[in-house]
């Protein structure tokens, strides 16, 4: 337990100390099954000629379940996306989630890449034809990210683990400045 200021308070000097959000894991973007827990500390909204104010630290919990995964990875193959993928198992032993199809077996190790995520291809096998890893890797680098890249306020990935349901990663930011309309950023826009 703590002192928390009271909302009327922290409204009336534009100084929010502790906001927590969770969503309902139903996805973010356009990935499937995605839950989001997220703390964000010592906001102050004071607005300057570059900002709105400043945020001092946020940190996220990104989930993604292996159901959510399968279905992402439909959703971004329209037609042939059910037999690219029709299971998702994670290894949580070694790091690995194996993404089965009806004409390919691909297992791969989810790590930190520049601001987001990234599946590395540790095997990879397809049925009756040959295509090459480097091919495969790019498209994968392309699926991920467009869920884990390019979150504003320099929010970055720090971790990401395999777990028994899924994989779980660790994104955060600290010290940003909140963009002012100038961006024409919809998140920011009624601040």
């Amino acid at each position: 337990f703590g002192v928390t200021p009271l909302m009327l308070w922290q409204q009336m000097t534009k100084h929010y100390t502790n906001i927590s959000v969770q969503t309902a894991g139903n996805n973010i973007r356009d990935a499937k099954g995605m839950k989001l827990n997220l703390n964000i500390r010592d906001v102050r909204l004071q607005s300057s000629a570059n900002s709105k104010g400043t945020i001092g630290s946020l940190d996220a919990t990104i989930s993604w379940t292996s159901d959510g995964i399968k279905q992402s990875v439909q959703n971004a193959i329209p037609v042939l996306g059910p037999f690219v993928t029709n299971s998702v198992t994670t290894h949580p032993a070694d790091g690995t989630i194996e993404l089965k199809g009806m004409l390919d077996n691909i297992t791969a190790k989810p790590v930190v890449a520049g601001n987001g995520l990234e599946l590395q291809i540790v095997s990879f096998n397809a049925l009756g034809f040959t295509m090459p890893k480097e091919s495969v890797q790019s498209t994968l680098n392309d699926f991920t990210a467009q869920f884990t890249k390019n979150y504003p306020l320099g929010i970055h990935a720090d971790s990401v683990q395999v777990t028994d349901t899924g994989v779980q990663a660790h994104f955060s930011t600290q010290n940003a400045s909140i963009p002012n309309d100038n961006t024409n950023d919809p998140c920011f826009a009624h601040l």
